[in-house]
């Protein structure tokens, strides 16, 4: 692997639930989606959707119900939905691994703060801090990946600044959440990101003397991933 495919590796192992559905061309290649479920420690399911190339698709057989074990990316696209663009969430696999081992779900993304981490605490003085991440990778690109901390680790992120660089461990979830629309309607949502267990400063010396950040990613244009 290349540098930038270190800055994102996803290793997990769980429950098909879907058909893969034609999602996109790219290039003459076709990139189908579906969805995997993951059990967590505490019994709860965590459904992730994951795209995959029509390539290893034709050498691997998936169908619903099946067990599998990928190793891949978190990725970030922006797709037409309803004549909007929206930024979705999606696992892109990158390879299977024959062994199939109890439901796995692992992240490890190096990548840089682009929106200032959000500090709160619920009601029972749980403390929680949401941080955006830009993760970049080859042609130029990037992923923003949303991450959400607790108890100590909210503490720590919450001091982190634009165009920190970071690296974080943990897993990817799935929470559900309702929306109000202009209407009035409410509909019911699903919102995807990092629950961190690690976190450290990937780089000390992101900044010169005058605070002023010395590194920093490939922003490009941040889209509201609760959209």
């Amino acid at each position: 692997m290349n540098d930038l495919e270190n800055n994102n590796i996803v290793t997990v192992s769980g429950e098909v639930t879907t058909k893969p559905q034609f999602s996109h061309e790219i290039y003459g290649e076709g990139f189908y989606e579906f969805n995997i479920k993951i059990k967590r420690l505490s019994d709860i399911f965590d459904i992730i959707p994951v795209t995959i190339s029509e390539r290893l698709l034709q050498e691997k057989n998936i169908s619903v119900g099946d067990k599998i074990h990928i190793i891949g990316q978190f990725r970030s696209y922006n797709k037409m939905c309803d004549n909007k663009s929206k930024l979705l969430l999606t696992i892109f696999v990158r390879e299977f691994v024959d062994s199939i081992i109890e439901d796995t779900n692992e992240i490890e993304i190096t990548g840089y703060v682009c929106k200032l981490p959000i500090y709160r605490t619920t009601p029972f003085n749980r403390e929680i801090c949401d941080v955006l991440l830009a993760v970049n990778r080859s042609y130029n690109k990037s992923d923003y990946i949303p991450c959400i901390a607790w108890g100590r680790n909210a503490r720590f992120v919450k001091n982190f600044r634009v165009g920190d660089k970071v690296t974080v461990c943990g897993r990817i979830q799935s929470r559900g959440y309702q929306k109000k629309t202009d209407t009035g309607e409410v509909l019911s949502k699903t919102a995807y990101e990092v629950s961190l267990n690690r976190v450290s400063v990937a780089n000390e010396n992101n900044y010169d003397k005058d605070n002023t950040v010395v590194e920093t990613a490939h922003m490009g244009k941040l889209i509201n991933y609760y959209a």
